[in-house]
């Protein structure tokens, strides 16, 4: 692993003289530069958790008003109803946290409470291998990114594949008949698709002749995107993410009107609010693949005053609209009965 604890601080152009002024404080200065320091900052900012909850915060708030608007609904408004519910994601975020766990009597107590902490925090580490610039910014070594191996796309694919077994182990823990049906769904959808998304990556990478994420964007930037050297890859990708993700028309493990909720069925407070959270993780993270592999990466022009930051907002630009298309299907499709997927 290359520039992991010795790249340099992060330079945001348009920030230096507050974080010039902040440096002169004692104390502040120090917590200034632990925050800038690399290997912290993508931990903390990008990519890591702060651009993640933000992230799947306002894609939750997206579905759920894109949905109401093309039913004829309002969709979430009791908080900040001025600015058409925007803050309702923190209120929701904010009783979630507080309200009442519940531990049913037939669930195994200890994978029960321990389970949805440790699927959620599993389901992150993908995160660390995606890439969201380029290695280098005007011949400075800067690039951001979380880790880098030169492997990174297969490793992100491999920890992608062991979220399904901690969905599994989630509704194992539940021990309800609901649960049970969702988490055999959950499995037999997994059969499914896991073959499609990993031959899609290996297609496309095929093209590419290299794992790695850098001279991934470079090769599209100097040929052609991925969606058009590989268009076919691109619709499976694009498919199984739906399917991966159990959105609409593959909602087949959570399936509502049969089975409550499937494998989440009996959690309640902030274990609700993680295991609600990992379909749309999975889905950012699916998204990002997807940019990456398809999407030209970070490519986009130079904006001097964010300096590094500039590519990183072009690739999230490029994640989120990819994010809304696959969570507008929510909108506009039914969903599949177990024998029709």
């Amino acid at each position: 692993m290359q520039y992991i604890l010795t790249r340099p601080e992060v330079n945001i152009p348009f920030l230096s003289p507050i974080i010039n002024f902040l440096n002169k404080v004692p104390i502040i200065n120090i917590i200034v530069h632990l925050i800038l320091w690399r290997p912290i900052f993508d931990l903390l900012f990008v990519p890591g958790l702060v651009s993640v909850t933000i992230a799947l915060i306002y894609i939750i708030w997206f579905e759920r008003k894109i949905t109401a608007k093309v039913q004829w609904r309002i969709g979430p408004l009791e908080v900040s109803r001025s600015i058409g519910g925007f803050l309702q994601p923190f209120a929701d975020l904010f009783r979630y946290t507080f309200q009442e766990f519940v531990v049913p009597q037939q669930a195994d107590k200890n994978y029960f409470i321990h389970a949805p902490a440790l699927v959620f925090i599993l389901s992150t580490l993908p995160i660390f291998f995606i890439p969201i610039g380029p290695l280098e910014t005007n011949g400075i070594v800067n690039g951001i990114y979380g880790i880098y191996t030169g492997y990174d796309v297969l490793i992100a694919i491999a920890l992608i594949t062991l979220f399904n077994i901690g969905i599994i182990l989630l509704g194992w823990a539940s021990n309800d008949r609901f649960t049970y049906i969702g988490t055999v769904r959950e499995a037999l959808l997994y059969t499914g698709y896991e073959a499609i998304l990993i031959l899609s990556v290996v297609a496309i990478l095929v093209i590419y002749g290299t794992a790695n994420p850098f001279e991934i964007v470079n090769w599209q930037t100097t040929h052609l995107p991925g969606i058009i050297a590989n268009p076919l890859a691109f619709l499976a990708f694009f498919i199984a993410t739906l399917m991966a993700t159990s959105r609409f028309p593959f909602e087949i493990p959570e399936a509502d009107t049969e089975i409550v909720l499937g494998p989440y069925t009996e959690y309640s407070g902030i274990t609700y609010g993680l295991v609600m959270t990992m379909s749309y993780e999975k889905l950012y993270i699916l998204s990002l693949l997807m940019v990456l592999l398809f999407l030209n990466g970070w490519a986009g022009p130079y904006i001097p005053p964010l300096g590094a930051l500039s590519y990183a907002i072009w690739f999230g630009i490029k994640t989120y609209i990819v994010m809304m298309i696959l969570v507008f299907t929510r909108a506009v499709y039914g969903r599949y009965r177990p024998d029709q997927a």
